[in-house]
């Protein structure tokens, strides 16, 4: 179950607790203006560096992290995951990320795992066994990648995480209400998930109050990750209900208003 939190609003999810803080961000309580307004978390969107880091203390003072603790994605929509540690703190807020990286996974305590969206889905996975961490992104470029499961393999090779212990958390992002596709999209998610993937591709928008337009199609970003996430031998998947482009004025969605958007983040973090 996702719950929220004010001052700024956060989602947490309730399978995720223990020695770790996280959080999925929306767009209220910064101090970001006009269309980034208010609390844009991207330092690619165009806004000033000041406004973004004071989103970052606003957040983690609410949650539980620094920005000095922040470590981020370089998102380039692959099955790209990287182990980091404490001496990759500051990547992304106060120093470049240079090598691409969908997904980040971390056992040292203390650093805050960060990955973006605005449409895409946000994963956050915790080992409460083995003591690890992992923030990924999956567009449905990276879902249909299995990027999810990839991080499962990662933390079992490096961590010897159990993939059964392992909690996931999936967060808000377009859905199949309004993720509108042509073939492409579902024929690589077939081609990766096979024919169980069909139920999570609906023909039609799903749970929307709008019509089709022509031979257009509607996949389930999360069931589809969720579905990664068993496969991968995950047995405990919390789901958010939230689709970013049904709430304009609680999330950013790339659909709804292209580049002109500031971006959430979700965060984890093991605490010392």
């Amino acid at each position: 179950m996702f719950i929220s939190h004010e001052a700024p609003e956060y989602l947490s999810s309730d399978v995720i607790s223990g020695g770790v803080v996280h959080c999925f961000s929306t767009r209220r309580g910064g101090v970001s203006t006009g269309c980034l307004s208010s609390l844009n978390l991207g330092i690619h969107r165009g806004d000033d560096w000041e406004r973004v880091y004071e989103n970052y203390r606003r957040l983690g003072a609410a949650v539980g992290f620094t920005p000095e603790q922040t470590v981020f994605t370089r998102q380039t929509h692959t099955d790209v995951v990287a182990r980091v540690g404490a001496a990759d703190r500051g990547f992304g807020l106060f120093r470049e990320v240079e090598p691409e990286r969908d997904g980040i996974y971390t056992d040292e305590p203390g650093v805050a795992l960060v990955c973006f969206a605005a449409d895409c889905t946000p994963i956050l996975l915790f080992d409460p066994v083995r003591r690890a961490v992992a923030a990924v992104h999956a567009g449905w470029r990276g879902t249909a990648l299995g990027i999810a499961a990839r991080c499962v393999e990662a933390m079992h090779r490096d961590f010897g995480s159990v993939p059964s212990d392992l909690r996931a958390a999936i967060g808000p992002c377009i859905g199949p209400c309004c993720f509108e596709t042509d073939r492409n999209v579902p024929d690589a998610l077939l081609a990766a998930l096979g024919p169980e993937a069909e139920a999570w591709i609906y023909r039609a928008p799903h749970g929307g109050n709008r019509p089709s337009t022509g031979e257009k199609f509607y996949p389930d970003l999360k069931a589809l990750n969720a579905l990664w996430l068993r496969r991968a031998g995950v047995r405990s998947v919390d789901c958010s209900t939230d689709c970013t482009h049904c709430q304009p004025e609680r999330f950013w969605s790339h659909r709804m208003t292209g580049q002109a958007r500031g971006s959430q983040a979700a965060v984890i973090m093991l605490t010392e």
